[in-house]
């Protein structure tokens, strides 16, 4: 490819990132529970005056910090875990991230809670840009009862048995302002791969959004990308949805990112162990976020 018909680069900074957010966006994160969550990105955010977010996530350890600093307006998550044991009751079950149970039972911000199917069909109704998407998911449930404006939508098809239409739950868009993810290795352009052993559901992220960034572990030539990822099959992210990549070694930590690093789970006992003690919680908070 000519220079002159190469794809420009998108290369920038975690800050270029947060300088391009707004208070009051919906921003979708990355990850699953304590897993390739984009730290690096959100510790960028942190430095900055951006509050009043609503919040979408399959969520981990990046829920409580940002309930602690302030910034969450609404959350839109499936569930909030970090991956570890009860950090609450040292079960051996995971539990609920105590500094976002603490935020919610003040009611710091306001929430919807969904199915982990509907949250998924949600990204994807606004990736394919239409209103909703149908689905038996949620009938029957408490989702009706704590979202009132959850809607069902009667099938214009004959039902299983032939008679009439079914009544289906009618998941609406959750479109994004912004989508933050982090991927194992990326090229300048914008295309990234995992080398891991999920994607999660961060091309849908990308997909659903605006404007989507990826921080990645390392940026390569385009050339060397697919061998870089293991095979082209593990190249999901497309430039075709992404606005800006940032090299960021370590740009998950303190969570996971196979096969690159584990969790730190040192760090994340310390963070949950100041839920009930905000000058301690103030002053790890400070010192990760590094102002």
């Amino acid at each position: 490819m000519s220079p002159s018909t190469a794809a420009p680069s998108r290369l920038m900074t975690a800050d270029d990132v947060a300088g391009r957010l707004r208070s009051g966006m919906t921003i979708g994160i990355g990850g699953w529970g304590s897993r390739r969550k984009p730290m690096a990105l959100l510790r960028a955010l942190l430095r900055t005056e951006v509050d009043d977010l609503h919040v979408v996530t399959y969520g981990g350890p990046e829920v409580g910090i940002l309930a602690a600093a302030g910034r969450i307006a609404h959350l839109t998550f499936a569930f909030v875990s970090p991956d570890v044991p009860n950090p609450i009751t040292g079960g051996s079950g995971p539990g609920l991230d105590p500094h976002f149970r603490a935020a919610r039972q003040a009611g710091a911000f306001t929430c919807t809670e969904l199915d982990e199917g509907m949250l998924l069909l949600g990204l994807q109704a606004a990736a394919w840009r239409v209103p909703f998407l149908p689905t038996r998911v949620g009938l029957g449930s408490d989702l009706f009862r704590l979202d009132p404006s959850l809607r069902t939508v009667r099938s214009p098809y004959p039902g299983p048995d032939g008679g009439e239409g079914e009544e289906l739950t009618a998941q609406p868009a959750i479109a994004l302002d912004a989508a933050l993810v982090h991927l194992n290795v990326g090229d300048d352009r914008g295309n990234a791969g995992f080398t891991g052993f999920d994607l999660y559901f961060d091309d849908l992220l990308l997909d659903a959004a605006a404007d989507g960034y990826v921080s990645v572990e390392r940026v390569v030539p385009t050339e060397r990308l697919a061998t870089e990822a293991g095979d082209v099959t593990r190249l999901r992210v497309s430039r075709l949805f992404t606005s800006g990549v940032v090299e960021a070694r370590g740009g998950a930590a303190p969570t996971e990112c196979a096969p690159d690093y584990e969790r730190d789970d040192d760090w994340q006992s310390r963070w949950f162990a100041t839920a009930k003690d905000a000058v301690a919680r103030d002053s790890i908070l400070e010192e990760w976020i590094g102002v």
